[in-house]
């Protein structure tokens, strides 16, 4: 029983000696307040692109119905954009611009769901990840989404 209760105690110290008291900072290099201040955006939240609509409500399908639905977007990045990677599920066929989009101009998302294989109501996801990085050398990735219930 001794031995228990020690092993307990020598755990929570350890527990406490890695809580170092450090608190998270902000994954910008200027805090929030400093970059609102300077009437910037900050660079992690600056709006990259902009859609013509974010998520579909594509309603009933019957089992096995196709459904053919569209995303469209804008670039507002003051550079020229282009997309590297779509990634959605199987059940989804997505034709995106496969050249660069300069800024301003537009790039359309033909989208076809198949219903084949799913038995129940979902959201599905399409990740579209770009060739532009963000400050911190990371790829950009923007989600759109559409969800449907299945009519049995």
């Amino acid at each position: 029983m001794k031995i228990q209760y020690l092993f307990q105690l020598l755990t929570l110290v350890v527990f406490l000696a890695c809580n170092t008291g450090q608190k998270a900072q902000p994954a910008t290099n200027l805090p929030a307040e400093a970059i609102a201040k300077e009437g910037r955006q900050n660079p992690i939240t600056k709006s990259f692109v902009t859609w013509d609509k974010k998520m579909i409500d594509i309603g009933k399908v019957k089992k096995g119905e196709k459904r053919t639905l569209f995303f469209d977007l804008t670039n507002t990045s003051g550079q020229e954009i282009q997309i590297d990677i779509v990634d959605a599920c199987e059940c989804t066929k997505v034709d995106f611009p496969r050249g660069p989009i300069a800024p301003g101009g537009k790039g359309h998302f033909d989208v076809i769901f198949d219903s084949t294989e799913k038995d129940v109501a979902e959201t599905i996801g399409i990740n579209v990840v770009f060739k532009n990085t963000d400050a911190a050398g990371n790829p950009r990735i923007e989600t759109v989404e559409y969800k449907f219930e299945i009519e049995k």
